[in-house]
């Protein structure tokens, strides 16, 4: 279902208008209309392959000012206009970025302190910078480095660590810039984050063909609570989010030049976009050079690199885009698209996906390779290969399957020292990571994510009068990370809208929503019993905003609905999104560490489980 090519798109705004044999006929098909069903596409077979966008280079130009404008009795410049019209499609979601941004950046080294898991990465962070590996720290090392005068107390002895390396590098590069501090660690993840608002505008514009659309999901993630406090705090899961929402994004355009090169070679021009499909031509076309899905194997690789969570996006996304490009060859004719796209492009998805990925990620331990395998002078285990031979494990531990054993053992020293030592590594991450069990008052279980059942206090401290900001006898300074409750809540039902479309419509838009909601957030219930935390779902936040835009977009209705039909739902659409921003700025002064009343922090927890 992946692969359908329904082209009747819930967005509305900028939308082209449908060709005149779209219109309903019948009375029945009339009535169908004014809830927004309009039959089967009958577009020429260019604009079902790559549906044109509504505005930006390559879309034709305006025949005059902005009807909306022009009600207003805005006079602009015909050369303005056609300007503003050219580039909206950066310009908008650029503004939306600016503004998460600026929330993101204002007051970052607030809290001035150490916060939950900062106190592991942004001190192997800064090992990293110095050392190449991450490194051990005195018990008491947080009180020294927020002190003043500071004191690092960095030892060379090195540190048993249970993450890949690269969301720490990341995190390192602010420390690089600021030093040591708050807001240094903070700094890289805060530009990821704002950076990420910007990705999700322009991919959702594509995805809807709506720059409206576009803008809205940028502005919702701008002003999602777990986004925004995640963006705030140096940890490790919105690395991973970020280059997962990149490798999301370079597919969107992978499939859309693909689909252009189709279309192109069968005669279906953007001058004359109609053309006959041709079955032979369909089962045989190569698909030529694709630098934008290479990557995105590079962009998964990174994201596995941070947190080995991301080999389920790897695996899922792996699957998405060989049903796209058997879409693709079954609507340019193709008679067995599923069998003519494993030949011709199976192997290099395999290799653009699943091999990039990993030579990324062995790359990313190079600081580690780099250190000593002098016994004690280097990265953790990477002497344990030094002077020891013999056969490989017997027992081998798998996802699913548990431990297991193998039916033969091999002779593995001739694998160089510094990969069998990397292998025992992981052998021993995984588990730790396996049998995580220590309870923490803050760990969750994945059912309860959606409703937001259980969010994680980051920072919490009670003021007395003339502390901290404190104007009353007793406030409150949290740092919360839970979602802005009223867009979670939304998602819930637009999660419901989506499987609709995908299940019911063959929506591929639906189905490649679904696909990212699902890589992040379905391979934690084989993790129930460990202990794990409600902002592991940061990863898959995206994706959850994109379903909701697009019940926005189905709310607004189509380009070519009535327009009474389109004002009706772009109030409703309108009120949704004010709401989900009110909400955002009532809950602002938990996500920041604000001092407040305490009876001003009583009233924002909503519901026991939150305290």
């Amino acid at each position: 279902m992946l692969t359908s090519e329904r082209a009747d798109p819930p967005s509305g705004d900028g939308e082209q208008p449908a060709p005149a044999d779209h219109r309903p006929a019948s009375a029945w098909q009339r009535g169908l209309g004014r809830y927004g069903y309009f039959g089967p596409d009958r577009s020429p077979l260019r604009h079902r392959l790559v549906p044109p966008m509504p505005d930006g280079p390559g879309a034709p130009p305006p025949d005059g000012p902005s009807p909306l404008l022009a009600r207003l009795g805005v006079g602009l410049p015909a050369a303005l206009w056609a300007w503003l019209y050219r580039w909206s499609g950066w310009l908008g979601p650029v503004a939306v970025a600016v503004f998460a941004g600026v929330l993101r950046f204002v007051h970052l080294g607030s809290p001035d302190a150490v916060i939950f898991d900062e106190t592991y990465y942004a001190k192997d962070a800064w090992s990293l910078l110095h050392l190449g590996y991450e490194a051990s720290w005195p018990d008491d090392a947080n009180k020294d480095i927020i002190g003043t005068p500071q004191s690092i107390p960095l030892s060379s002895q090195a540190a048993y660590i249970v993450h890949p390396p690269v969301g720490k590098w990341i995190i390192g590069l602010g420390e690089w810039v600021f030093g040591l501090h708050p807001f240094g660690w903070r700094f890289a993840v805060a530009l990821l984050g704002t950076l990420s608002v910007l990705m999700i505008a322009r991919i959702a514009r594509r995805l809807f063909r709506s720059t409206l659309l576009g803008c809205t999901a940028g502005l919702l993630l701008a002003v999602d609570g777990l986004h925004f406090v995640m963006s705030r705090t140096a940890l490790l899961d919105l690395v991973v989010m970020f280059w997962v929402l990149a490798a999301f994004g370079f597919l969107l355009i992978d499939r859309d030049r693909t689909r252009a090169r189709i279309a192109d070679a069968l005669g279906a021009t953007a001058d004359h976009p109609d053309a006959s499909p041709d079955a032979v031509l369909a089962a045989r076309l190569n698909l030529g050079w694709r630098p934008y899905r290479l990557l995105a194997g590079v962009s998964l690789g990174l994201a596995c690199a941070t947190k080995w969570s991301g080999l389920y996006v790897v695996a899922a996304f792996g699957v998405m885009v060989v049903l796209w490009d058997a879409g693709s060859r079954r609507l340019a004719g193709a008679r067995h698209p599923h069998l003519a796209t494993l030949r011709r492009d199976g192997l290099p998805a395999f290799g653009s996906m699943v091999v990039v990925s990993l030579v990324v990620y062995v790359s990313s331990w190079a600081g580690w390779f780099a250190s000593s395998a002098q016994p004690g002078k280097g990265g953790y285990f990477r002497d344990w290969a030094a002077h020891r031979s013999g056969l490989s494990s017997e027992y081998i531990t798998l996802p699913v399957f548990g431990r297991q054993k193998m039916p033969f053992q091999v002779d593995l020293t001739w694998v160089p020292d510094k990969f069998r030592s990397l292998w025992h590594y992981h052998s021993e991450v995984y588990n730790f990571h396996r049998n995580l069990h220590s309870p923490h008052v803050y760990q969750s279980n994945p059912w309860s994510w959606p409703v937001l059942g259980r969010p994680v206090s980051f920072f919490y401290e009670s003021p007395k009068q003339g502390q901290a900001g404190c104007q009353v006898s007793e406030c409150a300074r949290e740092v919360l990370g839970i979602g802005t409750p009223l867009l979670w809540w939304a998602g819930i039902v637009a999660l419901a809208y989506c499987l609709y479309r995908w299940a019911l419509r063959r929506d591929w838009r639906a189905g490649a929503i679904l696909c990212g909601l699902a890589a992040g957030y379905l391979p934690w219930f084989e993790y129930q019993e460990r202990t794990i935390f409600f902002f592991y779902a940061v990863v898959f936040v995206p994706f959850l905003v994109l379903a909701v835009t697009m019940m926005i977009g189905a709310m607004i209705g189509q380009a070519r609905a009535s327009r009474e039909r389109r004002m009706i739902g772009g109030v409703a659409a309108g009120l949704l999104v004010l709401s989900i921003v009110w909400n955002f700025l009532y809950f602002f002064p938990i996500f920041t560490g604000q001092a407040i009343p305490m009876d001003e922090w009583n009233a924002r927890m909503w519901f026991r489980a939150w305290i």
